[in-house]
């Protein structure tokens, strides 16, 4: 991929800067942490110092989904230099974790329920080196001033939402053993419920020691007994991290993987995502179909979508995994050849009975093997006065992440994102446990440049392996359908399962499943709820859209600091509030 990177980079290099009309903009699955990214850029703050407000202030009003105990993905895009960077603050698994770490004494794979809960599933957790790298980097304002809105969340405390509520129904059984938790979300024996205060003061105590101490104090120290105490000492479990494996954590800047798509060139996360690679690929395998002219109303268009989908996750389940460890064909599985070679095996008017992993150039023998992945994570995107994007998806994984809690915030379970069985047929999956290995990730923070090079679009979606088509779908909705952000984000949620294609139900999707139906293959529709997030420029302002399937908005300040506030609806034009 160093060849095509290198040739983005300098297309990038040669844009100039976007100076926008509108001083700043963010956008995140929660009002608060909205806000809480609004408040460092009324203060003069840089977009790196917006995001990292947002991803502490998720830690405590979004448990279930990521936080300071678990890892993420971030693309930043410098406007004045024209550079493009990521970090890759993913999880990895202890030094004596071992391939066969999540199969019974049977010789076979755990199921799920038994491999999340406890220990066992923690990975060492990256946000907080992410976060550090990016200030150093990227920040303007002091370290400890963008831990000050997740301070004030968790020591004055915050109102519980429906969507916390729900977490907090559905995990209820599982909660026996996890007295720490229940201490933290439960009231009278009972989850708390949406409209109820919420403090954590365990959890301020620790933001308030990292502000002052910096990130080591994670690393090390107090913090880091407590995250070794909670993963050794787990009733359901133990595992075996050891503060040697905390203090030697390391988040690294990785080239970013881009492709062009259209008259744009598109950008995301090298492996351990199989973000960018297999968005890539369904794009590169559509790029022959005129999608435009269909549109979104034809059943064609979404038969067309759901062949290219299939074959770039059979791809993706054969090849991708941490390159640390394993050879990812990166370069091969986007060859402008090999991706034709895959577009030919789309009928536009029939569909498949088998959905096949290829052989792209570069690629050694290789077994393929699905890995687990739970539909939880958030996204958040902010946009500063000078054009700076930072665009990040984090993550603790399922609901709750191990369900540990350590310093007031929950412990991932990211190591069960590790494909459970090391072997298949008697060879190595790409994807298996190794000490100091990421597990693989379907995370897909997006940036999109227009053919001057210009930053015109940032996004990122939830929902574990159906991360990857909910971002897909909605470039499809902006590049293809011309639709804005925010419709594009609205439009109906597509995957597959159980031999066919699932679809959004209660959505124009479902209701042209017959018409769907007709290509082939069997056309179900299911709950296939996203919590997409972005922000795109149109004209000489950003603008930012959230997913109206979710709690999230985004907002606007201007030269004048006069904040719009924009709540989704489920209709084509959103409500907006000002503010002040």
């Amino acid at each position: 991929m160093k060849k095509l990177s290198f040739a983005i980079s300098a297309l990038v290099l040669a844009a100039q800067p976007v100076f926008a009309e509108n001083v700043g903009v963010t956008s995140s699955a929660d009002p608060r942490v909205t806000e809480a990214g609004m408040e460092m850029l009324r203060q003069g703050g840089s977009a790196a110092d917006a995001a990292m407000a947002m991803m502490l202030a998720l830690t405590v009003v979004e448990p279930q989904s990521s936080g300071i105990g678990g890892g993420g993905f971030l693309l930043y895009q410098d406007s004045a230099k024209g550079v493009l960077s990521t970090i890759n603050g993913r999880e990895t698994a202890p030094a004596a974790a071992t391939p066969d770490r999540f199969v019974g004494p049977d010789g076979k794979a755990l199921g799920f329920l038994e491999a999340f809960q406890g220990g066992r599933s923690v990975g060492v957790p990256g946000n907080v080196q992410l976060m550090a790298e990016t200030h150093r980097k990227w920040g303007k304002l002091s370290w400890a001033k963008i831990f000050k809105p997740a301070i004030r969340l968790a020591d004055k405390g915050f109102i519980v939402n429906k969507t916390l509520e729900s977490r907090l129904k559905g995990i209820q059984p599982l909660w026996s053993n996890f007295d720490a938790a229940r201490a933290i979300y439960w009231r009278n024996g009972a989850p708390v419920t949406a409209g109820m205060t919420l403090k954590n003061p365990e959890l301020a105590a620790t933001m308030k020691l990292l502000a002052k101490k910096g990130p080591n104090a994670f690393y090390t120290g107090p913090i880091a007994n407590q995250i070794v105490s909670a993963v050794t000492t787990s009733k359901l479990s133990p595992g075996d991290m050891t503060m040697t494996d905390l203090a030697q954590y390391r988040a690294k800047e990785q080239q970013a993987v881009c492709a062009p798509y259209r008259v744009y060139v598109v950008c995301g996360m090298a492996p351990p995502s199989s973000g960018a690679t297999t968005v890539l690929q369904i794009l590169g395998t559509l790029q022959r179909f005129d999608l435009a002219a269909s549109g979104k109303n034809s059943p064609q268009s979404w038969h067309l979508i759901g062949q290219a989908m299939q074959l770039a996750y059979a791809d993706r389940e054969k090849y991708l995994a941490d390159d640390a460890f394993v050879n990812v064909p990166v370069a091969g599985l986007l060859n402008p050849e090999y991706i034709k070679e895959r577009s030919a095996l789309i009928d536009p008017e029939k569909a498949r009975t088998d959905y096949p992993a290829g052989n792209p150039p570069g690629a050694m023998p290789r077994t393929a093997a699905i890995s687990s992945e739970v539909a939880g994570t958030t996204h958040f995107t902010a946009v500063d006065r000078s054009g700076n994007i930072a665009n990040m998806t984090s993550t603790i994984e399922g609901p709750f992440g191990s369900q540990l809690v350590a310093g007031g915030f929950f412990l991932n379970n990211e190591l069960t994102d590790f494909t459970f069985s090391p072997e298949k047929n008697g060879a190595p999956v790409a994807n298996r446990v190794m000490g100091g290995k990421r597990p693989l990730s379907s995370m897909s923070p997006t940036i999109v440049f227009d053919r001057d090079g210009r930053a015109v679009l940032a996004l990122g979606s939830a929902g574990g392996k159906r991360i990857i088509m909910h971002v897909t779908k909605t470039l499809i909705g902006v590049i293809d359908f011309g639709l804005p952000l925010d419709q594009a984000i609205a439009l109906p949620n597509i995957f597959f399962g159980s031999g066919g294609l699932e679809v959004e139900q209660n959505t124009m999707l479902s209701a042209m499943s017959d018409g769907l139906s007709k290509f082939g293959q069997p056309v179900r529709p299911v709950d296939l709820g996203s919590k997409v997030n972005g922000a795109q420029l149109v004209g000489n302002s950003w603008t930012g859209a959230s997913d109206p399937r979710s709690e999230g908005t985004s907002s606007t300040i201007d030269a004048k600091g006069k904040v719009k506030v924009t709540v989704p609806r489920l209709v084509d034009e959103a409500p907006t509030e000002d503010v002040g």
